[in-house]
């Protein structure tokens, strides 16, 4: 006869909760634990689970150059297709969302046939 233990209910606590990992960069401030965007005064941006998290993986990698193969990895945990362009998409939505003018980047910057860098100084709380 096989039995079978089920730990009891309780709450999950992801590791590292508790700790609030923040990053600043630009007069932004990122908050990885309440996944939030906040620009200088506080006020939040909404980011979609997508943008924060491309956000996210660049703040952890300033001035490296990330090919959108790593991206991707990255981000999905699966290749790509070079006529994908969903990346190069979200790149773009985020640049709406945080640079000074999306025209002409100064925080996210293409780096042509190769990828993305995030440029700006970026300190860690």
């Amino acid at each position: 006869m096989l039995w079978r233990y089920e730990m009891p209910a309780g709450p999950h606590i992801p590791a590292g909760a508790g700790s609030h990992e923040r990053f600043s960069f630009g007069g932004w401030t990122l908050d990885i634990s309440a996944r939030e965007l906040q620009a200088k005064g506080g006020r939040s941006i909404e980011l979609t689970t997508a943008e924060f998290n491309l956000l996210e993986l660049l703040v952890r990698r300033p001035s490296r150059v990330l090919s959108r193969d790593v991206i991707m990895d990255l981000l999905k945990g699966h290749d790509w297709s070079p006529l994908d362009r969903s990346i190069d998409t979200l790149v773009g939505r985020l640049r709406k969302k945080i640079e000074p003018d999306s025209d002409t980047p100064s925080l996210i910057k293409t780096v042509r046939s190769v990828g993305y860098v995030f440029t700006a100084d970026v300190s860690r709380h």
